[in-house]
């Protein structure tokens, strides 16, 4: 199902809706994925380059996490 088709059958179902708390949430959650889209900032090609540089540095230099470490230090954020 391609996105067209799927916000139309959103926008159907919304209009259906006589909840008034579920569509204050809907219009919350529309704000707040919008805003985080807002704050997204697209990369040049030289930081983009400068980044991919600096991977290489740090790989060659050995200052990388392996996943067992990193699953191991998230497990501890709870």
């Amino acid at each position: 199902m391609d996105i067209q088709t799927r916000k139309i059958e959103f926008i159907q179902e919304f209009l259906k809706l006589q909840n008034e708390e579920l569509i204050s949430r809907l219009e919350n959650l529309l704000r707040a994925g919008k805003s985080k889209n807002d704050d997204f900032k697209q990369m040049t090609i030289d930081e983009f380059n400068s980044r991919i540089d600096q991977s290489m540095n740090d790989s060659k230099n050995d200052r990388l996490t392996n996943s067992d470490d990193l699953i191991a230090e998230i497990e501890k954020w709870s």
